[in-house]
C-alpha cells in the first residue's frame, strides 16, 4: 500500500513495481505525474492509466467515481461514496480495508476493488444516519464492521 507521504517520496525517487497499490487523491496523482490537478481533472481515465503505466501495481485514484486500473490497463469505477468522504483520516481508512483484504490473500487487484468499494459503502451508511457534512474517518469505521459482516 503506498499513500500519502510514500506518494510524495515516489515523485522524487521513482519506482515501477508490479506488487503495490497506490492509492493518490487528483492532488498527489498530479505531482506523481508531473502535471497539473486539472489535468488530472480533465481526464481521469488517462490519468490512472498513466500512472500504472509509470509506477506499475494496481493504482486507485480517489475521488467520486474513485478508478481502479490494474496491469491490463483495464479501468474499474466504484459506485459507492459520497462527497462526505473528503475529510483527513478517510485515506487511512481505506489502507487499512484494502490491507486487511491482502493480509487475507486477496490478490492485489480484488483488495483494491472491494476494499474501495468496502470503504464507499461503509460511508454511505454513515451519511444516511449521520449525514454528510461533517462525516469523519472514525464514523466510517464503525459502518465498516456492518458492511464486512
Amino acid at each position: 500500500m503506498i499513500d500519502a507521504d510514500a506518494l510524495n517520496l515516489l515523485v522524487d525517487f521513482p519506482v515501477y513495481s508490479e506488487q503495490w497499490i497506490l492509492t493518490p487523491h487528483p492532488g498527489e496523482a498530479a505531482r506523481l505525474l508531473q502535471c497539473s490537478t486539472a489535468d488530472i481533472l480533465q481526464d481521469r481515465f488517462k490519468a490512472v492509466r498513466a500512472l500504472q503505466t509509470k509506477y506499475g501495481g494496481v493504482c486507485v485514484l480517489k475521488g467520486a467515481g474513485t478508478l481502479i486500473c490494474d496491469d491490463k490497463k483495464q479501468v474499474y469505477v466504484n459506485t459507492t461514496g459520497n462527497p462526505g468522504m473528503a475529510a483527513g483520516g478517510m485515506g487511512d481508512v481505506l489502507s487499512g480495508t484494502i490491507g486487511a483484504l491482502l493480509a487475507q490473500q486477496y490478490d492485489l487487484l480484488e483488495a483494491a476493488k472491494i476494499g474501495v468499494y468496502l470503504h464507499g459503502l461503509a460511508a454511505d451508511k454513515a451519511a444516511v444516519s449521520l449525514g454528510e457534512r461533517g462525516l469523519r474517518a472514525t464514523d466510517v469505521v464503525q459502518y465498516l464492521r456492518e458492511v464486512v459482516n
